[in-house]
């Protein structure tokens, strides 16, 4: 078996990847006119999610791994924000959402 990074253990990054390739997927359905709006900030804040995990696992101290983990959590409430939005204009069909 390959070599894993010590975030690729963890439960809550691979559901944060998971988030990604699902909010891609939605988002590939989004009207073209929203291909630098809401479909650029989903995408990113959901990467940011991930990113900020990935981020938090390499820092020394437990409060700069702290910042982290608050840092991927607001960026998840960023993506639920967004979610709500798009499913408002109709971006995202009730059973996606």
């Amino acid at each position: 078996m390959a070599y894993m990074f010590s975030f690729e253990k963890l439960n809550v990054w691979i559901d944060s990847k998971e988030l990604v390739k699902l909010i891609y997927l939605i988002t590939k359905e989004f009207p073209s006119e929203e291909k630098f709006g809401l479909k650029n900030q989903l995408r990113r804040a959901s990467v940011s999610v991930a990113s900020n995990l990935t981020e938090g696992t390499s820092r020394n101290t437990n409060k700069d791994k702290a910042h982290f983990s608050t840092m991927a959590f607001s960026y998840l409430m960023e993506v639920l924000n967004q979610i709500i939005i798009a499913k408002e204009l109709g971006f995202i069909k009730e059973k996606d959402y």
